[in-house]
């Protein structure tokens, strides 16, 4: 008894075979784009990094000033520098463009402690907010 097979031609498999050749490809190539982008995120220093703030700078999410006083990151600008303490002397402000806007790095003294509040919009058109806080 033969029994039947149904059988592609040989040109269907030679058209099978490069379909599969070529879906290979677009996925290596897929992959090592990928492997290129994340490689060149990982190189370029983050947003809030500038040439005015020391490299012995330590950054910190929250800045305590008393009892009830307190700046984050995150805060208005004007709510954060209204809460600064009148003993807070400002010692330098520096200013520069940032990719959405002014960013403005100040400079503080409280008691002997150096802190640097960076000033900057989130967005474009937004109001600007502590963007970062770094310790001396």
């Amino acid at each position: 008894m033969d029994a039947t097979r149904t059988r592609l031609s040989f040109a269907g498999d030679w058209l099978m075979a490069a379909a599969f050749l070529a879906g290979t490809i677009l996925v290596a190539l897929l992959i090592v784009r990928e492997l290129r982008g994340a490689a060149g995120a990982n190189a370029t220093p983050t947003a809030t990094t500038t040439a005015a703030i020391p490299a012995d700078a330590v950054s910190v999410p929250a800045l305590a000033l008393g009892e009830a006083r307190e700046v984050r990151v995150g805060d208005r600008a004007a709510d954060a520098i209204a809460r600064l303490e009148p003993t807070v002397t400002l010692l330098s402000t520096s200013s520069e463009r940032g990719p959405l806007g002014n960013r403005e790095v100040r400079s503080y003294q409280l008691s002997g402690t150096r802190f640097l509040l960076v000033v900057e919009a989130f967005e474009r058109g937004g109001e600007p907010r502590v963007a970062g806080i770094y310790l001396q």
